[in-house]
């Protein structure tokens, strides 16, 4: 038996025999487009009853009622995206004026050079829909993003800023989340030629594969850099359970992030990388049978913890795509079936309910009880994004 025949078997049992899942893709989309339409019209509620313009995409429900965000949210850029997944999908037109209008609204971020998350923002919302119409106006968006995310890369440190608040608590954080926003700096390269936003997004990849990891491939959330020189100041966990716990939905932004840079640059270590993060995340003797993780890996009441839904959605699309580049693509497969089929037939909104969120139980911020056992829409975004690659796959096959 080949050494990676060995390495798949391990990934199989660790949690028990995997047997194949099929996913209803056809069944999954008819509640996320009955859903949304609730959703559409919840929103619209909203912003009659407060009378503001500003609000752009829903976020979360809180205190019972929905939550609009603006243009500068770090979520705001999620709603949108799922609009263009729903068109993707279905075809309808409907859907192509909403994703479109939608858009529309996140598009003034591309000069708002006061965060990180652009990526997020831009990327989810304007770059999805460049990948399905091609429409130059959006490639134009994408880039000019690029170009005011760039001004946020520091030589001497190597890698872009994440936060500008909090600076009683650290001087140039960066978190792992800001992996995701890489995608935009490649494809900026690809659009135009300009290997400027290409070389910044490779030397964020590698400082961070350097600082952000433990030996076992588990990953802190926040590494603070001395701006001056780039040394490492301070290594945290902000969102987890404690510093050096495993925060879920960091850790499947690290696996999403890697195996998207591997994508881009076909670099070896990368996708070595993303497999060793694979590895922690799917052997963790407190991940559920259900394979939709607690919020953090190491919370000290598991099994009495909040679920994160979002992390599993994240996490599900990344081994999708990580299963076309490793030579674990079996294993990475039925983790990936078995976890999205979690999440279609427990973690889905009866239709009609939840605002119209698609999905249920994700946990913003536990250590600040934000977010805690609620809708997020970062998690409905991921979670159709899975599902139109797991149809992928299955029509290639």
């Amino acid at each position: 038996m080949k050494k990676f025949s060995l390495t798949i078997c391990a990934v199989l049992f660790a949690s028990g025999p995997l047997l194949a899942q099929k996913i209803d893709v056809k069944k999954a989309f008819k509640q996320a487009d009955e859903q949304t339409l609730v959703m559409l019209k919840e929103v619209e509620k909203v912003k009659a009853g407060k009378g503001k313009t500003d609000l752009a995409t829903p976020r979360t429900i809180e205190d019972g009622a929905l939550k609009l965000v603006g243009s500068k949210d770090w979520t705001s850029g999620f709603f949108p995206g799922e609009l263009w997944f729903l068109y993707e999908y279905t075809g309808k037109k409907v859907w192509m004026e909403q994703a479109r209008a939608y858009t529309s609204l996140i598009e003034q971020e591309q000069f708002n050079g006061k965060t990180h998350d652009m990526g997020f923002k831009v990327y989810c919302s304007v770059g999805t829909g460049y990948r399905i119409t091609k429409d130059r106006h959006y490639a134009d968006v994408i880039i000019q993003s690029a170009k005011t995310l760039a001004t946020r890369f520091n030589p001497k440190t190597g890698v872009i800023l994440s936060w500008d608040h909090s600076r009683d608590k650290w001087v140039n954080p960066v978190i792992i989340d800001n992996m995701m926003n890489l995608e935009l700096l490649f494809e900026a390269t690809t659009l135009t030629g300009d290997s400027s936003f290409y070389k910044i997004a490779v030397s964020h990849a590698n400082v961070t594969m350097k600082n952000h990891f433990r030996p076992d491939y588990s990953s802190y959330h926040v590494i603070d850099y001395d701006p001056n020189t780039g040394a490492v100041l301070k290594k945290q966990t902000h969102q987890g359970y404690s510093h050096e716990s495993a925060w879920s939905r960091g850790q499947a932004w690290a696996l999403y992030g890697y195996t998207m840079c591997y994508r881009f640059t076909k670099d070896p270590a990368y996708l070595k990388q993303a497999e060793n993060i694979a590895g922690f995340i799917l052997n963790h003797k407190n991940m559920p049978e259900d394979l939709v993780p607690y919020w953090d890996y190491d919370a000290p009441n598991i099994p009495n913890e909040p679920r994160d839904a979002s992390a599993a959605a994240v996490i599900a699309s990344g081994l999708y795509e990580l299963s076309g580049y490793s030579k674990s693509k079996t294993s990475y497969l039925q983790k990936a079936d078995k976890m999205l089929n979690s999440l279609s037939t427990k973690y889905v909104s009866p239709v009609g309910k939840n605002k119209g969120f698609i999905l249920l139980q994700s946990t913003g911020s536990k250590p600040s009880n934000s977010e805690v056992d609620v809708p997020l829409s970062y998690a409905d975004y991921y979670y159709l994004e899975a599902l139109l690659r797991y149809k992928g796959l299955k029509d290639k096959s």
